[in-house]
């Protein structure tokens, strides 16, 4: 009697079923993601942050992505970031003040990841 390897060349119908659950995988991690980073941008409109920053492009401050970009290799960048939010910030990005922010520590926290987390 022969027992098949479960090492053995899969069938079509295996290797579809399991493109089929990577793809449903990929999928619903990408639905989880893709909340989390809109609930952060929903965060930094409400703060109003969006008055002076956008994600792809400079506006009054730096984009988003560049702020990523310069700090996301840094290990406190977070903390950084954090304090930057809530403090404000002058000569970093030029001569053009970022005043501190009217949000608590935990947003600040929220937005620095968000904002280290970008591509």
């Amino acid at each position: 009697m022969h027992i098949p390897s479960p090492f053995s060349v899969a069938t079509p119908t295996r290797a579809r079923r399991v493109r089929r659950l990577a793809a449903f995988v990929v999928g619903v991690c990408a639905l989880g993601f893709g909340a989390a980073a809109h609930a952060q941008l929903a965060l930094a409109q409400q703060k109003g942050c969006t008055a002076c920053h956008a994600v792809d492009k400079k506006v009054v401050g730096p984009a988003y992505h560049d702020v990523a970009l310069k700090y996301k290799t840094q290990k406190n960048a977070v903390d950084y970031l954090s304090q930057k939010v809530l403090k404000g910030s002058v000569g970093v990005w030029g001569p053009v003040p970022m005043p501190p922010n009217a949000v608590t520590e935990a947003e600040a926290r929220q937005l620095a990841q968000w904002i280290v987390s970008l591509p």
